[in-house]
C-alpha cells in the first residue's frame, strides 16, 4: 500500500508540471468544428484527470533535432513510456498483426503510411500500456499534419507539445553525419559543430557522437541521408508542421524550445524550461 501511495503522489505531482511550465505561453479558446474520423479497432481508453496520472507529451522537432534522444531521456526520468510511431509501424511489419501487409505494400512502393493506420497502431499501443499499468507517455515526432493532430485528440489528451528548434544549416549537417554500424545497429554522428557567436546570436558547439574503434570500419550512411534528399525532407517538413504548431499554439500547448548546442548544453536548460530541473535533483538525490 505505501508503494502504492507513493507512486499515485508521484504522478499527480509530475501531472501539474504541464501547467506550470506553460505559464509563460499565450493561451486562447478554440472552439474546434474538426470532423470527427471513423476509426476501425479504436479502443475505449479511459480519459483521467492529469492529477491522477503522469504526463501526456509531445515532441516535435525538424529531422536530426534530436528528438528521440531527448525524448527517451525524460521518459527515464519521469517514468512514462516513449512512444515513436516509426518503432510501431517497424513492430506491425515484422508482426502478423491486422495491418503487416498492408504496410509491406506501403513501404515497399515508397508511399505515405496513412494517417487511420497510425492512429490505430497508436491507439493499440495506448490501450496495451494503460492495461499493464501505464501512466502517461511522451510522443515522439507525432502528430505531424492538422489532420493527424485532430485525430489524436478524439484518442487522448494531451498535455504539452514541446517543439525542438535548431539552425537548419546546422540540421543538414547533423544529418550528413549520421552513420549506422552494419554490425550492431548503433547509431553515431561524425559531425562537429562548432560555430562562432555573431551579431548578438550565441555560437553553437555541438561534439561528435563517435563509434567505439569495433565499430568505426563497419560504418554506413543512411541512402536518403545526401544533401538533396536532407533539404527536401526540411522543406516538407517546414511546410506540414507549421499549421500543427499553430494548431497547439491557438490551445496554450505549445513550448518551443532553441537548442543551444548538444546534450551537455542544453539538457539542464531543457529541464527548466519544464519545471523539471529540481525534480531531477530530488531523484539523484534519492538514488
Amino acid at each position: 500500500m505505501a508503494a502504492i501511495t507513493r507512486l499515485v503522489r508521484r504522478s499527480s505531482s509530475i501531472s501539474l508540471l504541464a501547467s506550470r511550465c506553460l505559464s509563460s505561453a499565450v493561451a486562447s479558446e478554440v472552439n474546434s468544428q474538426a470532423t470527427p474520423f471513423n476509426l476501425h479497432l479504436k479502443p475505449n481508453l479511459q480519459r483521467k484527470d492529469p492529477k491522477d496520472r503522469n504526463v501526456q507529451w509531445v515532441f516535435l522537432g525538424c529531422p536530426g533535432v534530436g528528438k528521440g534522444t531527448y525524448a527517451s531521456r525524460l521518459c527515464n526520468l519521469v517514468g512514462v513510456p516513449h512512444i515513436a510511431t516509426g518503432d510501431l509501424v517497424r513492430e506491425e511489419l515484422a508482426s502478423s498483426g491486422p495491418f503487416s501487409a498492408q504496410l509491406a505494400e506501403i513501404v515497399n512502393q515508397g508511399q505515405l503510411v496513412s494517417d487511420e493506420i497510425i492512429i490505430n497502431l497508436l491507439s493499440k499501443r495506448l490501450a496495451a500500456g494503460e492495461a499493464k499499468g501505464e501512466s502517461g507517455f511522451i510522443l515522439d515526432g507525432f502528430p505531424r499534419t492538422i489532420k493527424q493532430a485532430e485525430i489524436l485528440e478524439e484518442v487522448t489528451d494531451i498535455d504539452l507539445v514541446v517543439n525542438l528548434k535548431l539552425r537548419e544549416d546546422i540540421l543538414l549537417e547533423k544529418c550528413l553525419g549520421r552513420r549506422i554500424c552494419s554490425q550492431c545497429g548503433g547509431n553515431f554522428n561524425l559531425a562537429s559543430i562548432n560555430i562562432k557567436g555573431e551579431d548578438g546570436n550565441p555560437g553553437i558547439n555541438m561534439a561528435p557522437l563517435l563509434p567505439p574503434a569495433h565499430c568505426m570500419s563497419k560504418l554506413i550512411t543512411r541512402a536518403d541521408d545526401t544533401e538533396s534528399v536532407v533539404k527536401e525532407r526540411l522543406r516538407i517538413y517546414n511546410e506540414m508542421s507549421q499549421p500543427v504548431e499553430e494548431f497547439y499554439r491557438s490551445r496554450g500547448k505549445l513550448l518551443e524550445f532553441d537548442l543551444p548546442g548538444g546534450i551537455p548544453e542544453s539538457w539542464s536548460k531543457l529541464l527548466r524550461a519544464l519545471n523539471l530541473d529540481e525534480y531531477e535533483d530530488k531523484r539523484s538525490a534519492a538514488a
